[in-house]
């Protein structure tokens, strides 16, 4: 069977941009001809210091985020980590340059370079073959306002490997941390990172990812606290048969920045992509943001992916903006789509519910704990299922639009 070709498109893909538009400047601020054009260095000096203007920082408070963007050593007691290790578990320190540290990340901002310039970095193996009967759980406690926590942290599936990580922030800092995701041929990981902050911490961070052959990763992000917290998840592929899930739930409150960026390079040919992010927002000033992009690049033929972010906003004066975007350079693909949503609550479910003897009230806590229960359930593990619904439930009491 021939692989389909998207009807308009040659085997070239598409320009998305034009020839004679200045790729890299345009009124001052940068733009790029391509998602793949984004700088990446080990190198701190090699970013600016963010203004706000810049493609990748517009949506972000960056003057509340000095602390991030400065290259001096952080508080060695700004944070806690104490880990729940499988006796399995291979465990040590990773030196600068010691592989495999640095296979999967390259900093893409200033703020993740300067998370990778911690002496040591975590390192979680999983051993090949091999299936974890129960998670390997790290939790990081913030030790104080404003101080400034700098983490960078390496988890590795052996080929063939089952496994979930479940890494879980809690307290306040300023944390700054980097993940690094490798997942070997014919190997299945699932890495949980949940924000439960208290509401003075911040939080940057880069989650990257390669996965190899046949192998199969989720990545899941759950973002009910913090101040600020901005992540940005990014998945490649080392090898056919891949496929990368990438799911987020986040509950934004008054006075609350989220912000979420995902990107998916289809390198490789015939790998797979999934993207789904929901979101509610309630109180003023709440704000949200995502930002998804999909690259399929011209080798990247037989590729399927889709992605789509979906938000509920519950009062006046919160705001979410979400942009997915689609970057295709080949046509001989399977699929490739996206789609974003922002509204208020659906008119006919509640009425549904209401006609049924359920109060208003009622009636809209039911609609918004489905809507954000279908991310929680992808986890599949029972007792964090079970916590992160209290949580959302809380978040829920506390509301006072519902």
């Amino acid at each position: 069977m021939s692989t389909p070709v998207i009807a308009g498109m040659s085997e070239e893909g598409e320009t998305l941009l034009d020839s004679k538009v200045d790729k890299h400047h345009t009124h001052g601020t940068e733009v790029m001809a391509s998602r793949a054009e984004r700088l990446t260095s080990q190198n701190v000096a090699d970013f600016k210091i963010p203004s706000g203007l810049e493609e990748e920082w517009r949506f972000t408070p960056v003057k509340k985020l000095a602390t991030f963007f400065s290259d001096a050593p952080g508080d060695a007691a700004a944070a806690d980590y104490r880990g729940e290790i499988p006796e399995s578990i291979v465990e040590r320190a990773l030196a600068l340059g010691e592989a495999p540290r640095g296979t999967a990340l390259v900093p893409a901002d200033r703020a993740a370079a300067v998370a990778s310039q911690v002496a040591e970095a975590h390192y979680f193996g999983i051993p090949a073959d091999q299936e974890l009967a129960e998670p390997l759980k790290l939790t990081v406690t913030g030790q104080g306002e404003g101080l400034r926590a700098h983490s960078h942290c390496v988890i590795e599936a052996g080929a063939n490997s089952r496994a979930v990580v479940i890494i879980d922030h809690h307290g306040s800092a300023d944390f700054n941390g980097n993940l690094e995701i490798i997942v070997n041929e014919g190997a299945e990981l699932t890495v949980v990172s949940v924000q439960r902050w208290a509401d003075n911490a911040k939080h940057l961070g880069q989650h990257d990812a390669v996965v190899g052959k046949d192998a199969k990763l989720k990545h899941v992000a759950v973002t009910l606290g913090g101040s600020i917290v901005r992540l940005n998840v990014n998945a490649r592929y080392a090898g056919e048969g891949a496929e990368a899930e990438l799911f987020g739930l986040y509950f934004a409150d008054a006075g609350q920045h989220l912000e979420h960026r995902t990107f998916i390079d289809h390198n490789v040919p015939n790998s797979k992509s999934n993207v789904l992010y929901k979101g509610a927002l309630q109180g003023v000033d709440a704000h949200t943001v995502w930002v998804g992009d999909v690259l399929i690049q011209k080798q990247a033929i037989g590729t399927d992916s889709y992605e789509k972010n979906q938000n509920l906003i519950l009062t006046d004066g919160a705001r979410a903006d979400s942009v997915p975007n689609l970057e295709i350079e080949t046509g001989l693909i399977e699929g490739a789509g996206h789609a974003s949503s922002t509204g208020r609550f659906d008119d006919e479910h509640l009425f549904y519910l209401m006609a049924r003897g359920i109060s208003e009230r009622d009636a809209r806590r039911l609609v918004v704990r489905g809507y954000l229960n279908e991310i929680i359930q992808k986890i599949k593990v029972p007792a964090l299922e079970e916590e992160l619904a209290a949580a959302l439930e809380h978040e829920l009491e506390a509301s006072g639009a519902l």
